[in-house]
């Protein structure tokens, strides 16, 4: 795994991805997915002041800055993945972040793995080499992307690594969510 010199990342989606990680590490392991929207702070207290102030946000906590807000919980039975398909943000939400937790297995053992989606799932749940993995993955309407990750093995703050380019599937999954809806033109075109 490559990680990307942390000068290239957004600051403020940075700080986002890390604060829902460390929000979520605080409730342990075994959490379902979870879905955030991302607006400017200085948007949230212009046009929300009760909702900022709840959330203890002020004018000087706005500049430059990002909120994440958590969306109604997701389906159980759907995949992350497959839920992401169907989402399209209005234009008022600059970004988005998604948190999942994974299995992942060693590179090496790619070959071995079952073409069938429920035999792949078995093989990994049993295989000795598995880690468990948490993922939070931000991105925003201007491209850019950051992702935390956190393995169950190696359970505290300073064992997460972060970077821009750590989960590209995930990552492009998120984008497609902010991409602006067709216009009626470009529909019958």
């Amino acid at each position: 795994m490559s990680l990307t010199d942390p000068l290239d990342a957004d600051p403020a989606l940075a700080s986002a991805v890390l604060e829902i990680e460390s929000h979520i590490a605080e409730g342990g392991w075994d959490q379902p997915a979870r879905l955030y929207a991302l607006v400017p702070t200085a948007r949230l207290v212009e046009h929300e002041p009760a909702l900022a102030s709840m959330m203890g946000l002020d004018h000087s906590s706005e500049q430059g800055s990002l909120t994440a807000i958590e969306q109604d919980q997701l389906d159980p039975a759907v995949e992350l993945e497959r839920a992401l398909e169907s989402i399209v943000w209005p234009p008022g939400v600059h970004g988005c972040a998604a948190v999942v937790e994974r299995l992942v297995l060693p590179p090496d053992v790619d070959d071995d793995l079952p073409e069938d989606q429920a035999a792949a799932q078995k093989f990994a749940r049993e295989h000795p080499d598995r880690q468990e993995v948490r993922i939070v993955a931000g991105t925003t309407r201007g491209g850019s992307t950051y992702c935390a990750l956190r393995l169950r093995a190696h359970d505290d703050d300073q064992s997460v690594v972060g970077g821009i380019d750590l989960v590209p599937g995930l990552l492009g999954l998120l984008s497609a969510t902010l991409a602006d809806e067709p216009s009626e033109q470009e529909e019958n075109e």
